[in-house]
């Protein structure tokens, strides 16, 4: 008995294969999303640590603290105050961060 040798044609699997790549790609192009973060925090704290801007940290319960920006990184703040300890500050824990110059009232006269 013989058997015939059944060979399939190279341009063909080529184009398929071809399409399957496109394919994938308008898969993965419809998969994609926004990207979640738009470094405007981290643009915002390097302004004001390179300006050397006072500013004041509102804390969730109410309270506010005044100082210079130091450095930040994922969950925390370092604030140097003048005339008193420098903080720690959990981002968690804050409501808000102003300019103190922007305050209500003019800000603090004690401010650089």
């Amino acid at each position: 008995m013989n058997r015939k040798l059944i060979r399939p044609n190279l341009t063909e699997i080529k184009d398929r294969m071809s399409q399957e790549k496109e394919r994938g790609k308008e898969a993965v192009r419809k998969r994609m999303h926004p990207p979640t973060d738009t470094f405007a925090e981290s643009y915002y704290y390097l302004k004001q640590m390179n300006k050397k801007t006072p500013v004041a940290v509102v804390y969730t319960d109410g309270g506010t603290v005044e100082g210079i920006i130091e450095w930040y990184d994922r969950n925390c703040i370092k604030l140097n105050r003048d005339n008193a300890p420098n903080l720690l500050i959990y981002k968690t824990s804050i409501r808000c961060i102003y300019k103190v110059e922007d305050a209500p009232g003019g800000g603090s006269s004690g401010a650089k």
